[in-house]
């Protein structure tokens, strides 16, 4: 039995509101998962679910277009939204193969999420702005974070915090999968660890962690989408709490987070049912 010493994460749980909204998402994870569309279809609600998902995250980073829009367009190169939307689509792709080495090696999964985010996994080194791609910022690099106007950490200091998360992801924790889930999207926003696309980076993790713990096993419950429909106000209201550290404030996040996923299972139960009466 871990103790709160060596497994900080688990006395999270019993912050202000936590435990209620712990089990309000994992009831409404269950529900959805009991669907009868679930049973045969299961990979197209997968499908739309990070579809949805994507949307829903570069909305938040500032590409608030229509699904349809995104589900259309086929060329994300025409300017910053478009590119914001691209990268996206992209994490919500690939956070499906890193599942396999998270919990091994988060960090080369964060700077993997990275890579994708920027597009630019071909360049190669010393080609402009793959430089910075794929690592940690160092001093005196910017930082292209539309929604997260706040002093940045330095350097040194993301490097401390971000091995220090690395190590509670690699030990686990008693902690449920919202809590940790909730930290990491949290702690990553801090941080700003890469010189862009940071918030779409921490939206992809939240969901690794979702998934990889066992809660959402076939990425069905996009949080991106709650996030989202929450709204960037009480997104970055709920942030603050994260950053203020108290009990109040750090429940508050992690409950936020919580409705976020039961959003993103509303969502999907409605792609359920459009399936079940053949609308979609």
């Amino acid at each position: 039995m871990s103790t709160h010493a060596s497994d900080p994460l688990a006395a999270l749980g019993s912050l202000p509101g936590v435990a209620e909204a712990v089990d309000s998402v994992r009831k409404a994870v269950d529900r959805v998962y009991g669907h009868r569309v679930m049973r045969r279809r299961s990979n197209e609600i997968s499908s739309e679910a990070a579809l949805r998902g994507a949307r829903g995250s570069a909305a938040l980073s500032g590409a608030d277009w229509a699904l349809e829009e995104v589900r259309r367009r086929t060329d994300f190169s025409a300017d910053a939204e478009a590119r914001t939307v691209g990268a996206a689509l992209r994490l919500g792709a690939e956070a499906g193969q890193l599942l396999s080495i998270w919990r091994q090696s988060p960090l080369r999964v964060l700077a993997r999420l990275h890579l994708v985010a920027a597009g630019d996994a071909g360049l190669p080194a010393g080609a402009g702005v793959g430089d910075s791609v794929g690592r940690p910022r160092l001093d005196g690099e910017t930082v292209d974070e539309p929604l997260i106007d706040l002093p940045l950490p330095t350097p040194s200091e993301v490097a401390g915090r971000l091995d220090g998360l690395a190590e509670l992801i690699v030990a686990g924790s008693e902690a449920p999968a919202l809590v940790t889930a909730a930290v990491i999207h949290g702690e990553l926003l801090a941080l700003r660890p890469f010189t862009s696309y940071n918030g779409l980076v921490a939206r992809a993790a939240e969901r690794i962690a979702l998934v990889g713990s066992g809660l959402d096993p076939k990425a069905i419950c996009p949080a991106e989408v709650g996030h989202a429909e929450q709204g960037r106000a009480a997104y970055l209201a709920a942030f603050e709490g994260y950053l203020s550290g108290t009990p109040e404030g750090m429940g508050a996040w992690i409950a936020h987070c919580g409705r976020s996923v039961e959003l993103g299972v509303r969502e999907s139960t409605a792609v359920c049912e459009a399936l079940q009466r053949g609308a979609a």
